[in-house]
């Protein structure tokens, strides 16, 4: 068995509330400690896991106990332990399970075809949702704690990753699809004070025309704002302290409800909003974003040094790492010689399906490319910093399909390692305190296969 704490109780929770079945009274089925197992919460995940695609004769029941199991015994002890989790922690972590339940939710509906939303699944608005699973959130985030103390010391040497390599059969080693390392040199045009002002008067003329009553702030967010996230929802925002910028949050706790704000800054842009509801450190506002736009000029300016750029790299005047250094500005790349991070595996190498999935320009821009060619320079949008810019793009390294191997699948093999060596150290620690906690598990569970002891042997 693999353990993760990321089994998340949140889904758990979730679909056993939409899925529990009838006509089976729900009931305690295990506990560790003071933290009890739901029939309905097996049932729940069960579903959950049908949801994103796995099929009934790979969902284990005596496995998803054993899971719960394991969680509850990190949890267990957490609480002798006193690990605190502050309440910032428990907030930022609670917005993103709900984006990725409404991510869950965008093509689901009901028996009449309409949309189901959180709210109308639950019958409790997003503030009620939240204080529902507060202290579930809370307890796997000291789940967690405790997991990453059981591991953060391990390490594998060069040897250990050889012998890891040595024990796996030849016809078991992963086959590896081709993949890519990017590389570019990114010019964003230079925001102007002018440019700046522009955006101001803009947004300014749209909080007056709010405030006197010509538009409504809803029909104003649809159209003009230029945050992507909300503007389709009329502005709305429903966030929490510690969620958002300071200058959006410290804005946001200054106004009373139905007020609306003078404009403000961010580095995003400028914003005003109305603030709806507030209840301790949960808000909801509408918003409106207006970001400043570079000029021509500004973009004319930026295109001509790219060309420059372009230009003393084909006649060989610059290498690819001083032009990196001379004339990219992007933050993100420069100091790494322009490789471009994987945002899905924080590496620099990329499989074809993740390239198309992230930055589909990317892949037909560098499709033909020999090792090392560059393209022309192209303007594209930037979706880290929201913004357009002016890039010039090379393949850094093209790898073929190949059975894995050391030399060039190191990396991969030493996480495979690494990951087998902390689940040893794991299944050491869940041994020993299982025979220091209380536990319990219902008759109807009592021959499953489990891979710990987790019911005592009869004597």
């Amino acid at each position: 068995m693999k353990y993760s704490i990321l089994v998340s109780l949140l889904f758990t929770l979730a679909f056993a509330k939409a899925f529990a079945q009838p006509k089976i009274i729900d009931k305690v089925v295990a506990q560790v400690g003071d933290n009890i197992v739901l029939y309905s919460e097996i049932e729940g995940q069960k579903q959950s896991m049908k949801q994103n695609g796995v099929t009934d004769e790979s969902i284990d029941d005596c496995a998803l106990l054993e899971q719960m199991l394991y969680n509850f015994l990190l949890v267990n002890q957490a609480e002798l332990d006193s690990i605190q989790i502050s309440d910032e922690q428990v907030d930022a972590e609670m917005e993103n399970r709900l984006r990725v339940i409404e991510g869950q939710m965008k093509n689901v509906k009901d028996d009449k075809g309409n949309p189901i939303t959180i709210e109308s699944f639950y019958g409790k608005t997003k503030l009620q949702i939240k204080e529902e699973f507060r202290s579930t959130i809370k307890k796997r985030l000291q789940g967690q704690e405790v997991e990453r103390g059981i591991t953060a010391t391990i390490d594998v040497s060069p040897l250990e990753v050889e012998t890891f390599f040595a024990k796996i059969p030849k016809d078991s080693l992963p086959y590896i699809n081709s993949q890519l390392s990017f590389q570019q040199i990114a010019i964003f045009p230079k925001i102007t004070k002018t440019d700046k002002e522009v955006a101001f008067k803009q947004i300014s003329d749209l909080r007056k025309q709010i405030v006197s009553g010509r538009t409504t702030f809803c029909s104003a967010a649809s159209f003009y704002s230029e945050d992507p996230g909300s503007a389709k929802s009329c502005g709305r925002i429903e966030a929490t302290r510690g969620v958002m910028v300071r200058p959006f949050e410290a804005t946001a706790y200054s106004l009373k409800v139905g007020e609306i704000s003078e404009v403000f800054e961010t580095e995003f842009g400028y914003h005003f909003m109305q603030l709806l509801d507030r209840k301790g450190d949960d808000y909801i506002v509408n918003h409106i974003l207006i970001a400043p736009k570079f000029s021509l000029d500004s973009l004319d300016a930026s295109s001509k040094r790219m060309e420059r750029c372009y230009e003393e790299l084909k006649q060989n005047k610059l290498t690819w790492e001083d032009a990196v250094k001379i004339y990219s500005n992007d933050i993100n790349t420069k100091e790494n010689k322009g490789y471009i991070t994987n945002p899905i595996t924080g590496e620099i190498k990329w499989s074809v399906e993740q390239v198309n999935q992230v930055d589909p320009m990317m892949f037909q821009l560098t499709d033909g490319l020999e090792l090392n060619q560059i393209t022309a320079p192209t303007l594209y949008y930037d979706f880290n910093e929201r913004k357009e810019a002016i890039r010039i793009v090379r393949v850094a390294e093209r790898t073929k399909p190949h059975v894995g191997n050391l030399t060039d699948d190191y990396n991969l093999f030493r996480m495979m390692a690494l990951e087998e060596k902390r689940q040893k150290a794991i299944a050491v620690w869940t041994k020993t305190k299982i025979s220091t906690a209380y536990i319990r598990i219902d008759d109807s569970f009592k021959d499953c296969p489990f891979e710990n002891q987790w019911i005592p042997k009869a004597p």
